[in-house]
């Protein structure tokens, strides 16, 4: 079911810092910043040979990232993204199996255009996984 690693997701309480430490300090291409208000989010994207890395920080004060940022000051990983063919597909297989699927189970598009999914960080060792279909 599962594809390659789309990208892996960081929330940082200052996206401006963030991508100058990605793109100045490390050298990284950094995309422009992107609004997400569905999602509650501004997000840019470090983009590296194999995979990506999603900088999040909150839209808005009801945003996910602000509470998570709440217990996690500095920031710190939030997500894991991966791939995969059928989202629909993905989704009845998971949830058949127990598996938890966060905000009804609908998928809403995503920042690359695509729709994507989260599932319950603790049906999964303690990690949000967003699924993406490609």
């Amino acid at each position: 079911m599962l594809g390659r690693v789309n990208h892996v997701a960081i929330a940082v309480p200052d996206l401006a810092a963030a991508t100058a430490s990605y793109r100045d300090t490390l050298g990284a291409h950094v995309s422009q910043a992107q609004a997400l208000p569905e999602h509650g989010v501004t997000v840019v994207f470090v983009v590296l040979p194999n995979t990506k890395i999603e900088l999040l920080e909150p839209l808005g004060d009801d945003s996910p990232i602000a509470a998570f940022l709440a217990k996690n000051p500095s920031g710190g990983m939030h997500h894991i993204c991966y791939e995969v063919e059928d989202i629909l597909s993905a989704r009845d297989k998971l949830a058949a199996t127990g598996a938890r699927v966060l905000g009804g189970g609908e998928p809403k598009i995503g920042a690359h255009g695509k729709p994507v999914l989260f599932l319950h960080p603790k049906d999964f060792y303690g990690t949000l996984i967003e699924l993406e279909q490609v």
